[in-house]
C-alpha cells in the first residue's frame, strides 16, 4: 500500500479561513492555549475571550475557545482522556462513531484476521483509531480537506500515524483491491438536517452496497431506523445499542457473515441476539405478573418474537413492542418489572391511586400513547416515599395503564 497522506492540492490552508486557523490550533501557541482552556466554563466564555485576546490574536482565541467548546462535547463519544488531545469539527462531533461502538466493529474485523481495512468516508477519524488499535493499517479517506487535516491530526495526537494513511479524495475514485475489508459510513446528513432516504446519502446507499460486495469482507455503517426492505439479502444486519439507547446499524458482507441475519448487541456487556430469518407473528395475550421491556436494538432487528419464544410469553397488543409473562424471566436483552395493577387508562384513577399508595417518584414508559411523560407526572402532584413505575400502552388495543416496579 503506498502511503499518500496528503490532500488535494488545489486550495491551501492559506486560501481556506477554517483551514488556516486549524493550522494555527496546532502551533505551539496554539496548543497553549487548548491546554489552557482545557476545564474552562462556557458560561464564563466572553471574560475568558476578553482575558485571552490581550496576549493572543483574536482569531486565535475564537478559534480556541470553539474547539475547546467541540472538546467538551466529544468527551461523551471519546472520553476524557482522548478527547482533550484530539481535535473536532462541529460536524464531526455530531457524526462520529462513538469509541465503544467504534471498538466493538474492529473487534469483529480483528476477529476475523483482517489487517487492512479502506475506510471510506472517514469523518475526523473514529472508527480509524479504533481499528488501528486493534492492529488494523488504515487507509482513511474524506473529500473535505478541513476533515482530511483533522483525522490526520488525532492519528498523530493518539500516537496512531503509522497505522493510520489520511487521504482526501473523492471515496468513489479510491482503488480497494490491495486492502482486507472495506468500511464506508456515508454522510446521512445535509444542509436541512438528518436524511432518511438512503439513496441521498452521500455517497447514495446503492454505492456503498456496490462497494462493500467488491471486497472479501466489509462494513456499512447506516441509520438504525432503516426499513428492513432496503436491506439486501447479502448483509447481515446488526443493531447496536449502548447503555440502552441504540446508536446505528450496520450491514456486514463477505467471509465470517451470515447473509441475510439479523442481529442485536448490547454495550458494553457484548451480548449478541441473533436470529437466521425473522420468525412467525409472536402470541397476543392477557397481561401476566411480569412485563418486559426490550433493548431498543432487539425491537430494531425485529428480533423480539425470538424472546417471547425464549419466555414462554407473549405480547401485549400486537403492535406494541411489550413481552408478559406468568412467570419471572432473566435475560440482557430485556429489562423485567412485575405488574401490580392493571387499568383502562384515566388520569384522575392515576392520581388516586399514587396517592392512596404515597407515591413520590414516578417513572413513565409509553408505547402507544401520545400522552407526555413529564405532562402526566406534572399533572399528577406527586408527594410521598414511595416509588413506581407506569406504562402508558394499549392492551388488546384499548389504552391502559400497568402499574408496578423493576424486578431485582
Amino acid at each position: 500500500m503506498d502511503r499518500v497522506n496528503a490532500t488535494t492540492p488545489s486550495a491551501s490552508s492559506a486560501d481556506d479561513p477554517a483551514r488556516a486557523a486549524f493550522a494555527a490550533l496546532r502551533t505551539p501557541e496554539g496548543e497553549q492555549l487548548l491546554a489552557e482552556l482545557r476545564d474552562h466554563d462556557p458560561a464564563d466564555e466572553l471574560a475568558t475571550a476578553t482575558r485571552l485576546r490581550r496576549t493572543h490574536p483574536a482569531e486565535l482565541v475564537s478559534a480556541a475557545l470553539g474547539q475547546a467548546r467541540l472538546r467538551q462535547r466529544a468527551v461523551a463519544k471519546f472520553g476524557a482522556e482522548d478527547a482533550y488531545r484530539m481535535y473536532f469539527t462541529p460536524n464531526g462531533v455530531e457524526q462520529a462513531t462513538r469509541t465503544s461502538v467504534a471498538a466493538h466493529r474492529a473487534a469483529r474485523f480483528a476477529g476475523l484476521g483482517v489487517r487492512s481495512v479502506a475506510d471510506l468516508c472517514c469523518g475526523i477519524g473514529g472508527d480509524a483509531i479504533a481499528l488501528a488499535r486493534a492492529g488494523i493499517a488504515v487507509l482513511a479517506v474524506d473529500r473535505d480537506p478541513l476533515t482530511a487535516e483533522v483525522a490526520r491530526a488525532n492519528a498523530e495526537a493518539l500516537g496512531l500515524g503509522e497505522l493510520i494513511e489520511v487521504r482526501c479524495a473523492d471515496v468513489t475514485e479510491i482503488g480497494t483491491a490491495p486492502y482486507d475489508a472495506v468500511f464506508v459510513d456515508p454522510a446521512r446528513r445535509g444542509g436541512r438536517g438528518r436524511i432518511f432516504d438512503p439513496e441521498a446519502y452521500s455517497p447514495p446507499l446503492s454505492w456503498a452496497t456496490a462497494a462493500a460486495l467488491k471486497a472479501p469482507r466489509a462494513a456499512l455503517k447506516i441509520a438504525p431506523g432503516i426499513p428492513h426492505e432496503a436491506i439486501g439479502p447479502e448483509a447481515e444486519a446488526e443493531w447496536i445499542s449502548d447503555g440502552g439507547d441504540v446508536k446505528e446499524a450496520v450491514l456486514w458482507y463477505g467471509e465470517g457473515f451470515a447473509p441475510g441475519a439479523f442481529r442485536a448487541t448490547l454495550l458494553p456487556s457484548g451480548a449478541t441476539l441473533g436470529a437466521p430469518a425473522p420468525l412467525p407473528a409472536p402470541p397476543v395475550g392477557p397481561v401476566g405478573r411480569y412485563l418486559y421491556e426490550p433493548d431498543g436494538a432487539v425491537i430494531r432487528a425485529h428480533l423480539v418474537a425470538d424472546l417471547v419464544e425464549r419466555c414462554g410469553g407473549r405480547l401485549v397488543d400486537e403492535t406494541i413492542a411489550y413481552i408478559t409473562s406468568d412467570e419471572p424471566y432473566s435475560s440482557p436483552y430485556v429489562a423485567g418489572y412485575e405488574i401490580t395493577d392493571e387499568l383502562p387508562f384515566s388520569m384522575k384513577r392515576l392520581k388516586a391511586l399514587l396517592r392512596e399508595r404515597r407515591i413520590g417518584v414516578l417513572t413513565v414508559k409509553k408505547r402507544g400513547s401520545a400522552v407526555e411523560p413529564e405532562e402526566l407526572r406534572r399533572r399528577m402532584k406527586l408527594n410521598g416515599p414511595g416509588s413506581a413505575t407506569v406504562f402508558l400502552t394499549r392492551v388488546a388495543g384499548a389504552p391502559t395503564m400497568l402499574i408496578g416496579h423493576p424486578l431485582g
